[in-house]
């Protein structure tokens, strides 16, 4: 889904541009750092979705170098990232149910 694509952040939403140059609000879930794999990532899902419906994530890593306004996502590449991010999201539901 991501393929390099541009991403502007406000405070909990992004906006995903597509190669179409179509704009979907997505809501920030998690944004975290991974020493192992040297990227940050997020995980954001549409933000249409109402609060009684299941959702489906989106994992992406990012880089924003400048900490600016805009940065640049990237598609998870690999399966030991795949289940890094499984492990983290797995703990932040178990700490969020506390």
């Amino acid at each position: 889904m991501a393929d390099d694509q541009n991403v502007t952040p406000s405070d909990d939403y992004i906006t995903l541009v597509d190669e179409d140059g179509n704009e979907e609000l997505y809501q920030i879930l998690l944004t975290f750092e991974s020493d192992d794999f040297n990227k940050n990532y997020v995980l954001v899902y549409p933000a249409t979705a109402d609060d009684e419906e299941e959702v489906e994530l989106y994992a992406f890593s990012y880089e924003n170098p400048n900490e600016d306004l805009e940065g640049q996502l990237a598609d998870i590449e690999t399966d030991e990232e795949w289940d890094m991010i499984e492990e983290v999201l797995g703990a932040f539901i178990a700490e969020d149910e506390e």
